[in-house]
Parts: structure tokens; C-alpha cells; sequence
């Protein structure tokens, strides 16, 4: 009987109220395991428990902090393979990409070791005689964090390390699909000498973990990413509760990919299909609005074709797979629905959408490719999160960026072009976070700030130094001698 893996509150592993069970969605029939779901009760616990601990964390010492997150860091790179195949087992990203995310995890909490040590102030002279002033930052409190599935230990990390590294306290709710992983993080960062109470673990659902989080009068900020839907909400219930809290939301994207005439073909195939495809789609800086220009737009749409039709799509834990199975059954439902729709709304079908068998029952969707779409249909409006994207035909390069821009989102964006020129205005007057030239939309470093603009994002930008702009506050304190 496999053993129910425990919630971690105020320092103690505890047991939960219910269970919540992983399911490899490569193989439905394999369990990766079942974990304690905390209830409302027990999240109030752990709010207390980081109440109690954040005023020692607050003002212990950087090399305290740089100590904890480096010792998270060593051991997250040194079981990466380990890791990274408990990753790919509950999400369904292949095997590499579950391995590259767990460095990239490491990354974070190494980058953010150091940062500990480089929170600096500033010091200027007052407009008055006499008066010295002094810009200093502060750790805010206690900060409730909700995560999705889809990066379900990079995501958590670049969340958890600068909250910890600017002298927050933190309370971590996984997504309950998939708590392996957070799971997994959560006892690594338990072995790295923090008091108890700074860090604590709360696996369960939104309506019972996460909205004691957002009710509680006791936590001071709210970190979410996932759905635009339950993002307005989030920011709707910070900004009613009394006190008001501090929130950063990253929700949606639509990201478009512009292929101007001009470009490589080899290149932007690549990075078309990488960026639209790899991860099963499931990415919220996926390329999922392909927009190509007239002189080149036939020669990719086929070149995609035949590229897709060269990947593998299997089991995410076997090798030369390119592409593994949708997280869960009603994800692969959404992903068939927006398929349907595409086709209703009268785009064609270029390429898959079809459901696929495999040795082991699994949610296994080949590819979809649709083209003669227009930015109209809900296929380009509307953030589908699957491995599904639609070929825009554009007449130049001005109307691609209309197109590009035309959007509710604005994450990330590209653009394929061999043009200075292009790449250039691109860069400038692409209305998003984030812009790629000649590289997929999905797919960014650790140690520079992630975000987007519109309805994507909202707040502070998360990883980098620009991290400290949501994790603390800034104080002025004015100094007279006498």
C-alpha cells in the first residue's frame, strides 16, 4: 500500500483531511502517488506558523539566507535525473525537458543565494540642512503561494526563493494535480536549516486552501499564476480584504509568432513547432498564433507539416519521445473542444487533432495545425493550452505586427526575420512582456525578470533582481543628528 504523503506545517510533517491522488497521465493505470489534502483548519495553522516565524527570519542575517538557498540549490542540481523523471512521470513532459526544468529550479535558488547578499540600500542627502536619508527594504510578511500544473517545480522556485531570500515567511499551495514535485521541493527546502514555520506546505484545492489563503487577515501578499478567470479573483478578493494585500498574477497568453518572408525556413520551423508544441502546449508562453506573411506563408505551412509529422508523440519517460501525453482528461477535453470549434469557425485542419493509442492508456493528442485562420476566430483569441496552433496569413510585415498585437494578452511574442530593420521595430512596438527574434516564445532565463502586459500579467515582474519589487517593501527613514 503505497503511504500518504504528508502536508508540512510550523516544522512537522502532518497528516491531512483527505488524499489526493497522482496519475501518470502516460499511463493512467500507474499511481504516482497519494498526498494528505490540507482543510481549512490546517491552512490556518500553517498562516500561524509563518506568522510566528517571520519576525526572526525577517532580520536574520544574508549569509543565514545565502546558506539555506544554496544548500537547496546543491541538492535540487545533484538529483536532477531523479527529479526531473518524477516530473515528466505526474506532468507528462518528456524526460530532458522534465530534467531541464529541475536545473533551471536549481538555478533559481542558486541565483537567488546571492541575491540574499546583494540587498543593498541607498543613502542621499535630505533637501533639508543636516538631514540624512535612507532607502531601505523590508521582507512584507507572511506570502500565500499558488502554482500551477505545468511547471509544477520551476514555477514554485522563483516563487519561493526570493520570498525566502528578502526574509518572507511562506505558505506553498501545489496544484493539486500534480504535488509530486512541489512535494518533492518542499522536503529538499525542510533539509536546508531554515527555522520552523518559514516554509510550509499545503496541498489541496483552491476553493478550501487557496481562499483561506486569500481570506486571512494574516497574509500580507498572494503570488498566483494560472488562469486569467481565477486571477481576477484573486485580485478582486486582495483588494476587499481588510488588511489589503499585496498580489502578482500571471495568467493567459496568446502569444504570436511572426514569419516574414525574409526568414530562414529551417530556423523558423524549428522554432515555430518548438514553441507551439513542445511541452504538449502546455506552456503560457506557448506560440500559438502563427502569423506569416504571403511569400513564405506555403512553403512553412508545409515545411510544419512535415515536421510535425516527424515527431514523436509517446510515453514522456521514453526516449526520443518529442512530445508526451495532455496533464489530464479534461484538459485533452478542452484541447478536442477548441479543435472542433477551429473547425466550425472554418479554419482548416492542416495537420492532427486526432486522438492516439499508445501501449499504455494515456491522454495522447497528435499535433494540430490549422490554417486559413483569422485573428477573429476564438482558436486565435482565446488561450487554448494544448499542442494546437493556427497559421495567420498576413499580406507584409506591417499588418503581421497589427495582428500581433491584436490581442486581450501580452506575454510573450516573436518574430522570424533575417531584417535588422524588422527585428528592431519588432522589439519596440511588439505590445508584450517579453519578445523573441528568431527563438521560440517559450523558453527564458532564470536570472532576467518574467512577465507580460494586458490581461497576462499584473504587478511586479517575478525572477531576476526585479523579484525584490513584489517581495519587499521600501522604507524612507530621514535622520536629524541634533
Amino acid at each position: 500500500m503505497t503511504a500518504i504523503l504528508k502536508n508540512f506545517i510550523g516544522g512537522e510533517w502532518v497528516d491531512g483531511s483527505g488524499v489526493t491522488r497522482n496519475i501518470n497521465p502516460s499511463n493512467t493505470n500507474d499511481l504516482v502517488g497519494e498526498y494528505a489534502k490540507a482543510d481549512k483548519a490546517q491552512t490556518e495553522k500553517a498562516i500561524a506558523a509563518a506568522k510566528a516565524a517571520f519576525p526572526a527570519w525577517a532580520q536574520s542575517t544574508p549569509q543565514v539566507r545565502y546558506e539555506a538557498l544554496n544548500k537547496i540549490s546543491t541538492e535540487i542540481l545533484a538529483r536532477k535525473e531523479e527529479l526531473g523523471r518524477l516530473l515528466a512521470r505526474e506532468e507528462g513532459k518528456t524526460l530532458p525537458e522534465g530534467i531541464g526544468e529541475v536545473a533551471r529550479a536549481g538555478q533559481i535558488f542558486a541565483f537567488f543565494a546571492g541575491e540574499a547578499l546583494r540587498l543593498i540600500g541607498e543613502k542621499g542627502a535630505s533637501v533639508r540642512p543636516g538631514v540624512d536619508v535612507e532607502l531601505t527594504r523590508e521582507p512584507v510578511g507572511v506570502v500565500g503561494m499558488i502554482t500551477p500544473w505545468n511547471f509544477p517545480i520551476a514555477i514554485p522556485a522563483w516563487k519561493i526563493a526570493p520570498a525566502l531570500c528578502y526574509g518572507n515567511t511562506v505558505v506553498f499551495k501545489p496544484a493539486e494535480l500534480v504535488p509530486g514535485s512541489g512535494h518533492a521541493l518542499a522536503e529538499i527546502i525542510t533539509r536546508s536549516g531554515i527555522p520552523a514555520g518559514v516554509f510550509n506546505l499545503v496541498v489541496g484545492s483552491g476553493s478550501v486552501v487557496g481562499q483561506t489563503l486569500l481570506e486571512h487577515p494574516d497574509v500580507a501578499a498572494i503570488s498566483f499564476t494560472g488562469s486569467v478567470q481565477t486571477g481576477r479573483k484573486i485580485a478582486q478578493a486582495c483588494v476587499l480584504s481588510t488588511p489589503m494585500k499585496k498580489f502578482q498574477l500571471e495568467m493567459g497568453g496568446k502569444n504570436p509568432l511572426v514569419v516574414l518572408d525574409d526568414a530562414d525556413l529551417k530556423t523558423a520551423v524549428e522554432v515555430a513547432v518548438n514553441g507551439a508544441y513542445f511541452s504538449t502546449g502546455q506552456r503560457c508562453t506557448a506560440s500559438s498564433r502563427l502569423i506569416v506573411t504571403e511569400g513564405i506563408h506555403d512553403r512553412f505551412v508545409a515545411a510544419v507539416a512535415e515536421r510535425l509529422n516527424s515527431l514523436s508523440v509517446d510515453d514522456a519517460l521514453k526516449a526520443g519521445v518529442h512530445i508526451g501525453p495532455v496533464v489530464d482528461q479534461s484538459q485533452l477535453d478542452q484541447d478536442l473542444r477548441y479543435i472542433k470549434i477551429g473547425q466550425d469557425e472554418g479554419a482548416k485542419l492542416a495537420f492532427g487533432g486526432e486522438l492516439l493509442k499508445r501501449e499504455n492508456p494515456g491522454h495522447y493528442l497528435q499535433p494540430a495545425l490549422f490554417t486559413e485562420a483569422n485573428n477573429n476566430m476564438r482558436i486565435a483569441r482565446e488561450e487554448i493550452f494544448g499542442p494546437v496552433a493556427a497559421v495567420i496569413r498576413a499580406k507584409n510585415y506591417e499588418e503581421a505586427l497589427a495582428i500581433s498585437n491584436d490581442t486581450e494578452f501580452g506575454l510573450a511574442s516573436g518574430i522570424c526575420t533575417s531584417s535588422l530593420k524588422y527585428a528592431s521595430h519588432y522589439k519596440r512596438n511588439s505590445e508584450s512582456g517579453m519578445v523573441m527574434v528568431n527563438l521560440p516564445t517559450a523558453g527564458v532565463d532564470y536570472h532576467v525578470p518574467f512577465g507580460g502586459r494586458k490581461g497576462s500579467s499584473y504587478g511586479a515582474r517575478e525572477q531576476g533582481s526585479y523579484a525584490r519589487e513584489f517581495y519587499t517593501t521600501v522604507k524612507t527613514a530621514y535622520t536629524f543628528p541634533g
